[in-house]
């Protein structure tokens, strides 16, 4: 772990902890509200009572400072703060306690093998995701269904870059007050194996000086783990489609999964049917519009 890697994550785990105090309340841990409470959630001392550690202690871990923490205190504070799995894994890393496997560098491309499996997948939309949402493979319904228009220009292979960049006529979500904050959460928990890689920093920096809603939503300190939901999507040609993602994990290739998207009901089902259609009798492939990397699981 470089120095900077280092003084980076701390001022990271301090605003973590913060956030994950201020949403717990007296009340949820059995105690009194008390008086004259002038921050939400818990006060510093009342999470180290709870958690059986000093209370100088835990004010330096909160603010950043450069100690050291067990896997059994990390615990007790996870306990206390009410964290879920994924939370207490991005604590750990944070914290710079092992947890799993250390941070390992995104694939950047996928094997044959992975590419006809996600083609056989078609006419079910399917793409394979980094961490980060860098979009690595994608088959022809995925194509088909997750378009912008090429005035979009958006010139970057991530399916956030896209969503956080393009125009409210040309998002291809439905609802994406929704999805947005689940996706920037999911993006925070892989985060914490990567605070301080200059790659990451940069996507970060560069996502936030394009979109102050990805900078406000960043600034929730939500974390939360991928898994399958089910998603508005809008298409030019087809309308509104309802789609369920689930996510498979690849092996070899750390940080990456597989989302493939079924129809939800039987208007879904009618719709990625047309999509086929329209993609091999009515668009020649010369003319259809450029596919984006848009559409996320999270």
């Amino acid at each position: 772990m470089t120095m900077v890697t280092t003084q980076r994550r701390r001022p990271e785990l301090a605003a973590f902890l913060r956030s994950r105090r201020a949403r717990v309340t007296p009340a949820d841990v059995g105690m009194p509200p008390g008086f004259r409470r002038r921050t939400p959630g818990l006060r510093r001392e009342e999470v180290a009572q709870l958690s059986g550690v000093g209370v100088t202690w835990y004010t330096w871990l909160e603010q950043g400072r450069p100690i050291n923490a067990s896997p059994q205190v990390l615990d007790a504070v996870s306990r206390t703060l009410r964290l879920d799995r994924a939370e207490r894994e991005h604590l750990y890393h944070l914290a710079e306690v092992p947890y799993e496997s250390g941070p390992q560098s995104l694939a950047q491309t996928v094997g044959p093998d992975v590419q006809d499996i996600i083609d056989a997948l078609d006419p079910h939309p399917a793409v394979v995701y980094t961490s980060r949402y860098d979009v690595l493979a994608t088959n022809p319904a995925y194509r088909d269904l997750f378009m912008v228009p090429t005035s979009a220009q958006i010139g970057v292979p991530n399916v956030l870059w896209t969503l956080f960049t393009v125009s409210d006529e040309s998002c291809p979500l439905v609802h994406p007050d929704r999805e947005l904050p689940v996706m920037v959460a999911t993006l925070r928990a892989a985060y914490g194996r990567h605070v301080g890689e200059p790659a990451w920093e940069d996507f970060i920096r560069r996502l936030s000086d394009a979109s102050p809603y990805f900078v406000e939503l960043w600034a929730g300190g939500e974390v939360i783990p991928p898994g399958p939901r089910v998603k508005t999507f809008r298409h030019p040609v087809v309308g509104e489609l309802r789609m369920t993602s689930l996510s498979l994990s690849v092996d070899g290739m750390p940080e990456c999964r597989i989302v493939a998207y079924t129809p939800e009901d039987a208007s879904a089902r009618e719709g990625v049917a047309l999509l086929r259609e329209w993609r091999e009798r009515l668009w020649p492939p010369s003319d259809a519009l450029d596919a984006g990397p848009v559409g996320a699981d999270a």
